[in-house]
């Protein structure tokens, strides 16, 4: 047999290290204190959650459901992703078989006379949906409470916010997600170089999940973690490479920025909405007025929206370089 080597990957991590209390949550403390109140009282709302992926829904609905019901909370809870089944029937089916069978000794023992469901992507569920699971929630309010969870609270009907208590989850702090990670990585025993810490926070960009998937996959096989290994792992080319390919393109120099933009595709295999996003980032960081960089942002965001729409990526982005080096032709010598 093969000697494996380094963390082993059958383990998930992020399901690992997952809080299991609302006092372990990190990053979104002000909610968690909030959450903890209803526990406190026994009793909760209709709760929406939104915000950007990883910064915490899924785990403060399960540490909630966890406090509320101790060891019998998956008798208790179900958690449905609506992405999975947008159309009515999965509140039909599932949603109302679920909420309308009651649970003997509801009220025993001191736990609520409630059960809990968490649906999650609940913005993925089409109009027709939303409206049945309106009824739903109102005709089991009694016996059921529903935890939604949405990226974009703006695709729920209004009907559905006005029932629910909306709870908004901000980008995690890059102190929260350092934390984090170097808790996960004292538990792994990995060492963690400050340049592979930098890397995984630029990588997340305030997305827990996907930090601490990046720490795993840039261990694999070794105990350190550093710069090279984060990006190498994650198809993620460094700032700073793409923050030369702009200034090149800027000087005015359009055939080097195209040469550089072939060492990226090759060397980090990106695509043309992952390069544009990274761009997006870096137009920031350069040395222009500001005047100028709004107009850099308006022509980033019109390639986005014609590769979203299936333009030729390398088009669009040759396209974009060709932009940045116009533009810095315009501009006075520095």
């Amino acid at each position: 047999m093969a000697k494996r080597y380094g963390p082993p990957m059958e383990e998930i991590w992020v399901e690992k290290y997952r809080p299991g209390t609302l006092d372990e949550v990190i990053g979104q403390e002000d909610i968690a204190s909030r959450l903890r109140a209803y526990v406190k009282s026994g009793n909760l709302p209709h709760l929406l959650f939104a915000g950007s992926p990883g910064t915490g829904k899924t785990t403060c609905a399960v540490a909630l459901a966890k406090e509320l019901y101790g060891d019998e909370w998956r008798h208790r809870f179900l958690e449905l992703n609506a992405s999975d089944e947008r159309g009515i029937q999965v509140v039909r089916g599932r949603i109302k078989d679920f909420a309308s069978v009651a649970l003997r000794n509801m009220g025993d023992q001191g736990m609520p006379g409630f059960k809990i469901i968490f649906l999650d992507e609940a913005d993925a569920l089409t109009n027709d949906a939303q409206s049945a699971l309106r009824r739903t929630m109102e005709t089991y309010a009694s016996t059921t409470r529903f935890i939604l969870s949405c990226n974009y609270s703006s695709k729920i009907i209004d009907p559905i916010q006005s029932r629910c208590a909306l709870f908004r989850f901000r980008p995690l702090r890059p102190e929260d997600v350092k934390r984090a990670i170097r808790r996960v990585a004292t538990k792994e025993g990995l060492e963690v170089t400050p340049d592979g810490l930098e890397g995984i926070l630029y990588v997340a960009a305030g997305d827990m999940r996907k930090a601490i998937n990046t720490l795993q996959l840039a261990s694999a096989g070794k105990n350190l973690v550093n710069e090279e290994a984060v990006f190498a792992t994650t198809a993620t080319a460094r700032p700073e490479d793409i923050k030369e390919m702009l200034q090149v393109a800027l000087e005015g120099n359009f055939l080097k920025a195209r040469e550089k933009l072939d060492d990226l595709l090759l060397e980090y295999g990106l695509s043309g909405e992952d390069i544009v996003r990274q761009i997006h980032r870096e137009v920031f960081n350069l040395p222009v007025e500001d005047s100028v960089k709004v107009r850099l942002v308006d022509r980033v965001g019109e390639a986005d929206f014609r590769l979203v729409e299936g333009a030729n990526e390398r088009i669009q982005i040759e396209a974009l370089l060709a932009h940045f080096a116009l533009t810095g032709k315009s501009l006075p010598a520095r």
